[in-house]
């Protein structure tokens, strides 16, 4: 018995152990772990207030022609690049996770095409982190480069993931080992199926424009109006103008979008699309209808805004976005934070 009592502190410290190892890292410890594992020369770089200017700064050009803020990827070691993709898995979805990966690997397929590995690099994805997350109530990071902008702001448990960038270039692999490979697969297609489904008096609403734009119409821009979209002067086409295949159809797209969030957020998201803005959603169409020539397409809200173009490289070079009018960079829950806050009134 005596020998059982001695082995009590060790059953404790394994029952312990086994407990660790079988925790589940919540983001902010995740955070927190990175920051901490950084010298403080890069931790002065990627930890910043969230009122810094540079949480807005974004683009999607490759890292050589446009200045990230925080640190890249190609300055870390392996456990701080673990640390980064699992805070990333934290708030993206399996699929958009994926869709991160994918994109991120065109950078070797590029560094053939263009013969320029050090331009190409897929180190060269940076992450930069704003506020504190010990605090878990007011805080954000945001994960960019090459065709990847990222930018989630935690508030009181809430999550804003937008403004959200994705690109493909190539948009389809045309040669080597990976020869058909589309990482933007879905939103390509589903959309051209769209378009192509719509009657004669339908076209003429949706298809503005016979000649794709060069890029998406938000750009990089930190802030939006709904007068960025070429939907608001009433062009495009409602959703109750079309059939219910149609409808299906343009919610399927939506939800590709979407479905980058994790499931509860997008499922949660999506819900409110449908029954509080379902009769302001449009759908509008610029350049050719069929794959290999420039298109273009976005789908309007009250809410929100989807861009894509597939113009440039002939037509094989992606660019996608969403956008909340008022909630990118987590403006309306900061906003709703500092009213409901004791301390701030």
């Amino acid at each position: 018995m005596r020998k059982l009592i001695y082995l009590i502190p060790l059953f404790f410290a394994l029952f312990v152990a086994i407990l660790a190892l079988n925790k589940e890292d919540t983001p902010e410890e995740i955070a927190l772990a990175l920051l901490n594992s950084l010298d403080e020369e890069k931790r002065n770089r990627v930890h910043m207030s969230l009122e810094d200017s540079s949480r807005m700064n974004w683009h999607y050009l490759p890292w050589s022609s446009w200045e990230r803020p925080g640190i890249s990827l190609k300055e870390m070691d392996a456990s701080q690049k673990a640390m980064v993709h699992k805070l990333l898995q934290s708030y993206l979805s399996e699929k958009g996770y994926k869709k991160v990966k994918d994109i991120i690997s065109l950078e070797d397929v590029l560094a053939v095409i263009d013969n320029d590995p050090k331009r190409r690099d897929p180190d060269q994805y940076y992450l930069s982190v704003y506020g504190d997350p010990s605090t878990k109530t007011l805080w954000g990071y945001n994960f960019q480069g090459h065709h990847i902008s990222l930018n989630f702001t935690i508030v009181d448990g809430k999550m804003s993931y937008t403004p959200r960038f994705y690109g493909a270039n190539p948009a389809e692999v045309k040669a080597g080992p990976r020869k058909g490979f589309r990482a933007l697969k879905a939103e390509e297609d589903l959309a051209m199926e769209l378009v192509n489904s719509l009657d004669k008096s339908q076209s003429e609403k949706a298809i503005f424009k016979l000649e794709s734009f060069w890029d998406i119409q938000s750009t990089n821009q930190a802030e939006i109006e709904h007068q960025i979209s070429p939907l608001h002067t009433g062009k495009g086409l409602a959703i109750k103008d079309m059939n219910q295949k149609q409808q299906n159809l343009l919610f399927t797209l939506i939800d590709e979008y979407l479905s980058a969030m994790p499931k509860k957020l997008a499922e949660k998201r999506m819900a409110q699309l449908k029954t509080e803005e379902i009769d302001e959603i449009k759908f509008g169409w610029a350049g050719a209808t069929q794959l290999g020539d420039g298109h273009y397409y976005c789908v309007q809200g009250e809410t929100f805004l989807i861009e894509f173009d597939n113009t440039q490289n002939d037509a094989n070079h992606i660019h996608t976005v969403w956008r909340d009018y008022d909630g990118d960079w987590g403006r309306d829950l900061i906003k709703e934070h500092y009213q409901s806050s004791n301390h701030h009134h």
